[in-house]
């Protein structure tokens, strides 16, 4: 069961009211005829979870969807998968971004390692939407072709997003630090007609030429007529090594195109995600116009609290599903900060001189970074950065450890909201995570999100309370996928999400749910250590061993010794600091506290030291993945080196699963 930690910030009565959650709540009072209560997010929760086709009609009428059909029906019925949200009508999710947008109020700011700070207006980013769109036209892409983009977080992926969208065109994105084989692994599963591209990218203050790669994807992409490259290194390349190449003004020339909109519907596909791409071919994950449009319009103005005024950034690429999540916040009155590099170059703390540069009001980032800003002893706030706009951090990515909640609360202090969030590629939102009226406990995420029926289930399907169980939800939401790309009779979605509790959504992750309603995630179910049928997440794992300072990070695995999996073995693995050696001392230490803050069953059989772990370029750890590479599976179809912040850090496993075999 779980305590009751330390309250690290409370919201008064004045915040909670000048919250959009506040407004809403207003609205749904006054033209529904109900009568709950801003402070009372519990009651607001459980209805809007329960009462769905209620819940969301007041969100398609409290933000006035422009949409062509009857609007009346919500959805048919509630089946899981197959959901038909608002049949007979059509949308566009461009359309709302550019809706009552003017010309000189900012959209979005951009920094790079190539590019100076710059401010866009809505003018601006119209403009050139606008001319991308009208070249796409030219180039012979309409409704339903896919756009493969090839390029870094910047105006030009918003504008290219966005121009997609305006036409019906399907969007999908990779970031050009992803290998030539991570990203034909993905669009050649949707057979892109336009692949827009770079030239290079710059990271740690080093550039990179990608000309080689973008024609090794182009080659591998038959489907592809064009090829459009924007020469973001400022060293204009020949295009004559690729089979449809051309430059980007000369494909999009600004020239005051009128910018329309193709209404599309509703679950007419809007964008192709992926999933991480580190156990084999990714999957490529549709989602609709309208279900993304209702969700994003809930989750950036009523959990983001995005207000006019305000600078949202959150640090990601094009190749994460964190920047589809950034671009919706284009749907609210706030402006987006975009940044293209490393976060540590040229020092350390760049990313919060940035927030400090661009006046950010909210600070996004994964967990990763922001535990690593703790252990590096990195302090955000100076005197001569004040970070005065600041107003609340949010986490993602994998699980944030009450330490680093601390450590915020001690830079901050307890006027800074910091909000934890866990959700998905597969429905590019968070089910559970930020409520701007809810108190925010150390190690813990405020809430179930609006609309979303979280539960916490036991092997037979039980509810828990106070118990860690899978994540599992009972009732549909409109950004589930619409479908997986090219998956014609729905079987690899039922067997992703659907098979284990028939007709609900499980997700994957083990979660405990609080009397009090706010959550725990202890990691991936899939990569959960079982002994003697007591579960511990990794989290947890990596809470304890991560306190001992001479740890840099880790990663643990649970191998089963015999065919029942009923014996198995824990290795723990230990990236150590500079000038650290790994003795009997520090062993007995890590032991020792984890048989405090675990159990006796989860105290790892070795721990070894390792010069890295495997990450993915957005951080995530490669669990499953090392885990099969050491149960025999071939590394190169387990885990997809592309997709990799540091692919050279396999080799060191692949090299000691041979030798596990070997003896």
């Amino acid at each position: 069961m779980s305590g009751h930690p330390e309250v690290l910030w409370q919201p008064s009565a004045e915040q909670i009211e000048a919250t959009n959650l506040a407004a809403y709540v207003g609205w749904l009072n006054r033209e529904r005829g109900s009568s709950f209560a801003a402070s009372d997010y519990k009651t607001l929760q459980a209805w809007s979870s329960t009462e769905i086709e209620q819940f969301w009609a007041s969100i398609w009428d409290y933000f006035t969807v422009d949409a062509d059909g009857d609007a009346d029906i919500v959805l048919a019925d509630r089946t899981m998968p197959g959901t038909k949200w608002f049949p007979g009508t059509s949308l566009n999710f461009a359309e709302h971004v550019f809706r009552g947008k003017g010309d000189e109020v900012l959209a979005l700011i951009e920094q790079s390692e190539l590019r100076p700070l710059r401010e866009f207006t809505w003018g601006e980013l119209r403009l050139q939407t606008a001319a991308i769109a009208a070249g796409m036209k030219r180039l012979g892409v309409g409704r339903g072709d896919r756009v493969a983009a090839y390029l870094p977080n910047g105006p030009e992926a918003i504008a290219g997003f966005l121009a997609a969208a305006s036409i019906g065109a399907i969007w999908s994105s990779c970031s050009p630090d992803f290998g030539a084989d991570s990203v034909v692994d993905r669009f050649s599963q949707i057979e892109p007609k336009l692949l827009l591209t770079v030239n290079g990218y710059s990271y740690n203050g080093r550039r990179f030429d990608r000309m080689e790669e973008v024609a090794a994807i182009e080659a591998a992409l038959p489907s592809v007529k064009s090829t459009v490259v924007l020469d973001y290194l400022g060293e204009a390349r020949d295009l004559d090594s690729l089979r449809a190449g051309v430059g980007w003004d000369e494909a999009f020339p600004l020239a005051n195109e009128p910018l329309s909109f193709a209404r599309v519907p509703f679950d007419h596909p809007l964008w192709i995600l992926y999933s991480s791409g580190t156990t084999g071919m990714p999957k490529p994950i549709v989602q609709g116009h309208g279900g993304i449009l209702l969700e994003h319009l809930k989750k950036m103005w009523l959990h983001l609290d995005a207000r006019p005024g305000d600078r949202v950034f959150w640090f990601t690429t094009t190749g994460w599903m964190m920047w589809n999540f950034l671009a919706g916040v284009l749907l609210t009155d706030a402006a987006i900060v975009l940044y293209d590099g490393s976060p540590a170059w040229p020092e350390p703390d760049t990313l919060w001189q940035l927030a400090d540069d661009a006046g950010v009001t909210c600070f996004g980032a994964g967990a990763a970074y922001l535990v690593s800003c703790m252990r590096e002893g990195i302090v955000p706030r100076t005197s001569e950065r004040p970070l005065a706009s600041l107003r609340s951090i949010g986490s993602t990515g994998s699980p944030l450890p009450p330490e680093a909640f601390t450590w915020v609360s001690e830079q901050f202090g307890k006027d800074l909201w910091l909000f934890s969030t866990s959700g998905g590629t597969d429905v590019c939102t968070a089910f559970v995570g930020g409520c701007p009226v809810l108190p925010v406990y150390a190690g813990e995420l405020q809430s179930a999100s609006l609309g979303v029926s979280l539960k916490a289930f036991d092997e037979a399907g039980n509810s828990l309370i106070g118990e860690v169980g899978e994540l599992v939800i009972t009732e549909p939401l409109p950004s589930m996928p619409v479908s997986f790309w090219g998956d014609d009779d729905g079987s690899r979605l039922r067997e992703s999400y659907f098979e284990m509790y028939p007709g609900l959504w499980r997700h994957g992750d083990w979660i405990e749910i609080t009397d009090r309603g706010t959550a725990i995630i202890y990691g991936r179910s899939d990569s959960t250590i079982n002994r003697g049928g007591v579960r511990i997440g990794t989290a947890e794992i990596y809470r304890s061993v991560l306190r001992e300072s001479g740890v840099a990070d880790a990663l643990v695995v649970d191998l089963p010794t015999d065919e029942s999996g009923a014996e198995s073995t824990i290795i723990l693995f230990v990236v150590l600091g500079p000038g650290i050696e790994l003795d009997d001392q520090m062993i007995a230490r890590i032991r020792d506290d984890l048989r405090k803050a675990c159990s006796p069953r989860h105290v790892p059989d070795q721990v070894l030291a390792v010069p890295a772990v495997p990450r993915t370029i957005s951080g995530k750890l490669l669990e499953v993945p090392v885990k099969r590479i050491l149960l025999g599976a071939d590394a190169e179809k387990v885990a997809s080196r592309g997709s990799l912040a540091n692919p050279d850090a396999l080799d060191w496993f692949i090299e000691f699963a041979a030798q596990r075999t070997a003896s």
